[in-house]
C-alpha cells in the first residue's frame, strides 16, 4: 500500500500523483445513468458503468421507487434492529433468498459493509483467511479489520493456494465470482474442493456476476452448477446489474441469524431507505424475467471481441461485460481515455494501485442498453488510439504486486 502522507506533505503527494499520471478527478453526471449520459455538460457514449442490464433508469424501477417513497417515505430513520426494518426490506430479503436458492438473505447498506460483517463475525482473530490477489478491496479490508492472518494467493492459482494452505487450519477462502478489473471468473469448483479438504468455508462475492450470468441471471455459482453446500456464503450487490443500491448476504438460517446478532456493520448503521428496497424488488423481477437483456449483452460482447481481435488489440480474456484493454503504463492508459473522451466516448483509465504496476488499462464495460452501432463506434475509435507501439500482452506475473487494491 502507498505510504500515508503527513498533513504537511499533502501538496507534494498530490503533485506526485499528477506527475505519475495517477491523479483521479471526478466527473459530474447531469442526467440519469445510462449509455448516453450528460457528463460535465456534454452528451457522451459511456462504456464505464456497471449498469450491465440497463436497469438504473428503467421506468418500471423508477416508478417503483416513487411508489416506495409514497408508501414508506424517504429515509428508514433507524437501524434494522431499532425501528428501521420495513416491509419493503423484509420482502426484498425474501426475494433475494428465492433468487439465490438459499434459505435466507440479509440486506446490508453496501458491499463493503457486507464483506466486513461476514469476515469479522466468522473469523477469530489470528485465524487464516486466503484470498485471491485480485479480489475487491472490501474483502481485503474486511479481513484486515477483523484481525485475521490474510494470505493472498496469485490470481486463480489453485496450485499456489494448495501449497499455501497446507498444514494450516484455514477459517475461510474468499474470492470474487467475476473479477471486477479483469472480467474473468474464479475457479470455484477447485476452490470448493480445497476448502472442503482444509476444513475452510468458502465465501464468494458475486457482485459482477449476479444478474449477468447463469440461468435468469442467478450468477457465477449457477453458471458453474454449484450449490449452497459447496459455497455456503454468497455476497451480492444491488448497484450493478440490478441498477439500485445496497448489498446482501445469502446463506443458511444459522448464518443469517448470527450476522443479525453479531455483525457490527449491520447492527450499527441506518437501514437502507425502504423505497430503494421496494425499487430493487421491481428491478430483480425484471432481471429474472427479461432474459433478452442477457442474450443481447452476450451478442454485444461477442461483437466487441471480434472487432478488437481484428485490430489485434491487447484485450484480456473475458466472457463477461467487463472487457479490459491493456495499455501497460499509466500515462498511455490516461492518454487513451482522453482521446476517446474528446471523441465523445467515456471509458475509464484504471491505474495503480487499483491494478498492478505495468497493467494499467481501459476498463470497457458493456450494457444491455448499448446497441450494435455503439459497439461499432467504440471499435472504430480504438483503431485510432494514439501511441499504440509497445503495447503489451497480459503481463507476466499479473496480479502479484503486493500493493494493489482492486476496486469497482
Amino acid at each position: 500500500m502507498p505510504q500515508r502522507a503527513p498533513a504537511a506533505d499533502l501538496p507534494a503527494e498530490l503533485a506526485r500523483l499528477r506527475r505519475e499520471s495517477l491523479y483521479r478527478a471526478r466527473r459530474v453526471l447531469e442526467s440519469p445513468q445510462g449509455v448516453h449520459p450528460i457528463v460535465d455538460g456534454h452528451r457522451m457514449l459511456s462504456f464505464c458503468s456497471n449498469d450491465y442490464l440497463g436497469l438504473a433508469a428503467h421506468p418500471v424501477v423508477a416508478a417503483a421507487l416513487c411508489e416506495g417513497v409514497e408508501r414508506y417515505g424517504v429515509g428508514s430513520g433507524a437501524a434494522h434492529l431499532i425501528s428501521g426494518h420495513s416491509e419493503a426490506h423484509r420482502r426484498l430479503e425474501m426475494d433475494l433468498a428465492d433468487f439465490t436458492g438459499r434459505p435466507r438473505a440479509l440486506l446490508f447498506s453496501t458491499g463493503y459493509m457486507a464483506n466486513l460483517g461476514v469476515i469479522s463475525v466468522l473469523c477469530a482473530r489470528g485465524s487464516h483467511v486466503y484470498a485471491d490477489r485480485l479480489n475487491h478491496a472490501s474483502l481485503n479490508d474486511g479481513a484486515r479489520l477483523a484481525g485475521v492472518r490474510l494470505k493472498r494467493y496469485p490470481h486463480r492459482d489453485m496450485a499456489a493456494l494448495e501449497r499455501m494452505s497446507a498444514g494450516t487450519a484455514a477459517a475461510l477462502f474468499v474470492t470474487d465470482g467475476v473479477f471486477s478489473m479483469d472480467g474473468d471468473i474464479a475457479p470455484l469448483s477447485q476452490l470448493a474442493g480445497l476448502a472442503q479438504a482444509t476444513g475452510a468455508a468458502l465465501m464468494v462475492d458475486d457482485a459482477h456476476g449476479l444478474g449477468v450470468v447463469g440461468r435468469a441471471g442467478r450468477g457465477t455459482l449457477d453458471l458453474l452448477g454449484m450449490d449452497d453446500q459447496e459455497v455456503p456464503i454468497l455476497v451480492g450487490t444491488l448497484g450493478k446489474a440490478f441498477g439500485t443500491f445496497g448489498a446482501f448476504v445469502a446463506g443458511s438460517e444459522d448464518l443469517i441469524e448470527t450476522l443479525i446478532q453479531r455483525a457490527r456493520s449491520y447492527i450499527y448503521t441506518t437501514a437502507l431507505p425502504p423505497a430503494v428496497a421496494h425499487a430493487t424488488s421491481a428491478a430483480l423481477a425484471l432481471a429474472v424475467r427479461e432474459d433478452w437483456r442477457r442474450d443481447h449483452l452476450a451478442r454485444l460482447i461477442a461483437r466487441f471481441r471480434d472487432g478488437a481481435a481484428a485490430l489485434d488489440l491487447p484485450l484480456m480474456e473475458s466472457r463477461t461485460p467487463i472487457q479490459p484493454l491493456l495499455a501497460g503504463d499509466s500515462r498511455r492508459a490516461l492518454e487513451w481515455s482522453r482521446f476517446l473522451e474528446t471523441n465523445g466516448v467515456l471509458v475509464a483509465a484504471i491505474r495503480p494501485p487499483t491494478v498492478p504496476d505495468g497493467a494499467a488499462r481501459l476498463r470497457i464495460t458493456l450494457s444491455a442498453a448499448h446497441q450494435e452501432e455503439d459497439i461499432d463506434r467504440l471499435v472504430e475509435l480504438l483503431a485510432r488510439l494514439p501511441d499504440q507501439k509497445g503495447r503489451v500482452p497480459r503481463a507476466e506475473g499479473h496480479g502479484r504486486s503486493k500493493d494493489i487494491e482492486v476496486g469497482e
